[in-house]
C-alpha cells in the first residue's frame, strides 16, 4: 500500500510539473490561448518591413496590443491589430512600424491623434508610417551625393 501511494504522489508531481511548464510557455511565448481580450482593427501599410505576428502596439512607450495578423492585399501588407478595451484609438491616428535600438526587433506604435471620433472594432487606422530602411539609407549615403 506504501508503494502504490509513493507513486500516486510521483506522478501527481509529475503532472503538476508538466502542467507549470506548459503555463510557462504560454505566458513568455506571449501567446493567447483562449483568445486575446481586447478589440480588434486594422492598419494597410505599402511595406511591412520585418513585423511579424505577435509584435507588440504601443501607445506613448506602454504596450497595449499584439499584431494578430499580418496578410497580403492588393499589393500591400493588411496588418491585424489587437488593442485593450480600455484603449480608444481615435480617428485620425497614426500607426507607424518602428524598430527597438538599431537593429533590434520590430514594434508597431500608434500616435493617438486629436479628433473626438474614435475607430469602432473591426475599423480601420488610415494614416499609416513604413519602417525606415537602413540599407537603403546607407546606400544613398555611400553611393550617391546627397
Amino acid at each position: 500500500m506504501k508503494k502504490y501511494n509513493l507513486e500516486l504522489m510521483v506522478g501527481l508531481f509529475l503532472i503538476a510539473g508538466v502542467l507549470c511548464l506548459g503555463y510557462l510557455s504560454i505566458k513568455l511565448g506571449k501567446m493567447e490561448v483562449f483568445g486575446a481580450k481586447g478589440y480588434e482593427v486594422y492598419a494597410i501599410f505599402s511595406n511591412s518591413g520585418g513585423l511579424k505576428t505577435g509584435s507588440s502596439i504601443v501607445i506613448a512607450g506602454v504596450e497595449v496590443g499584439r499584431v494578430k495578423g499580418i496578410v497580403l492585399e492588393d499589393y500591400q501588407a493588411r496588418v491585424a491589430l489587437t488593442l485593450s478595451r480600455d484603449v480608444k484609438i481615435q480617428e485620425d491616428a497614426i500607426a507607424s512600424i518602428k524598430t527597438k535600438g538599431l537593429v533590434g526587433e520590430k514594434y508597431l506604435e500608434i500616435t493617438p491623434g486629436g479628433s473626438e471620433k474614435i475607430i469602432p472594432p473591426g475599423g480601420k487606422i488610415r494614416e499609416t508610417l513604413p519602417p525606415v530602411d537602413i540599407e537603403e539609407l546607407i546606400s544613398r549615403l555611400l553611393f550617391e551625393k546627397i
